[in-house]
């Protein structure tokens, strides 16, 4: 038995969440139907769902929408595993476009972790698996991560790398330093590895572009590409492949936006297996 009666603000609130997601655009009328709530309570909830990055109003429809934001409540799930489920095959027909590999990966509270990547079984430069985790300051994903996420999460990741003793964490005790690297990875659009990683854990041979997988200002993840310094510049790299790049970024997103919608938020409030 449980030991408190159900909070009911809060069933509602997400009643009429699960219902937003499965409608995609909803009215106050259109809710009601669905929920049976009388519309000042729905009101109040959406404004409340609105004012935490839930939904956003369509002022000129009066309609409401899902944000990507929703994503964020299915981190109790294996996240990485699933991303890397809904990103595999972009990913691979992004492989076939430009010949080198790529990861994506997520933020794992003080590093990052590969979703999924394209990289050959038994590569000696290129061996890295889904579940890897790796240094968020000194990589192109992790840099991306942070360059573009929320400004208020950024700044508690950028708290808990700097209270981390250790090498891989020393810029996060360099604010000035920092901040200034993140403002050029957003003025340009991508992030690049340090080459002093590059150096410890590739011998100098390997550097990696890479950019936001992101819905607006919620950053779901990151993607890369990763090339060898004597096969290409980067100067070249980003004239070629960056646009691509970017492109499959947001295609990952959109379909991680649909396919969050279409089984964590089925009808009757059961997340799909």
């Amino acid at each position: 038995m449980p030991s408190f009666e159900p909070v009911i603000a809060l069933s509602r609130g997400l009643e009429i969440l699960r219902v937003l997601n499965a409608e995609r655009r909803s009215t106050v009328g259109s809710l009601h139907k669905a929920t049976g709530l009388n519309k000042a309570t729905i009101v109040r909830m959406l404004e409340t769902l609105e004012h935490e990055g839930y939904v956003m109003r369509d002022a000129e429809r009066t309609e409401y929408l899902p944000t990507g934001r929703c994503l964020l409540l299915a981190q109790g799930y294996d996240q990485h595993l699933w991303i890397g489920g809904v990103a595999e095959p972009i990913m691979h027909e992004f492989r076939k476009q430009i010949g080198w590999p790529s990861d994506i990966a997520i933020l794992d509270r003080d590093a990052m972790i590969v979703a999924q990547t394209t990289r050959e079984p038994g590569s000696m430069l290129f061996s890295r698996r889904p579940g890897f985790r790796f240094p968020l300051l000194a990589t192109s994903m992790g840099r991306a991560y942070l360059a573009f996420c929320p400004e208020e999460q950024q700044q508690r990741i950028i708290a808990l790398l700097s209270a981390i003793p250790g090498r891989s964490t020393e810029l996060a005790r360099q604010p000035k330093k920092l901040a200034s690297l993140l403002a050029e990875v957003r003025e340009r659009g991508y992030a690049l590895m340090d080459e002093a990683y590059s150096q410890d854990v590739f011998d100098g041979r390997v550097w990696a572009m890479g950019v936001p997988v992101r819905d607006g200002d919620e950053v779901f993840a990151s993607i890369n590409i990763m090339m060898l310094h004597g096969a290409i510049s980067v100067e070249d790299a980003v004239r070629n492949f960056l646009g691509p790049l970017q492109d499959t970024a947001a295609l990952i997103a959109a379909a991680l936006t649909d396919k969050f919608r279409a089984t964590l938020w089925a009808p009757g409030g059961a997340a799909a297996d």
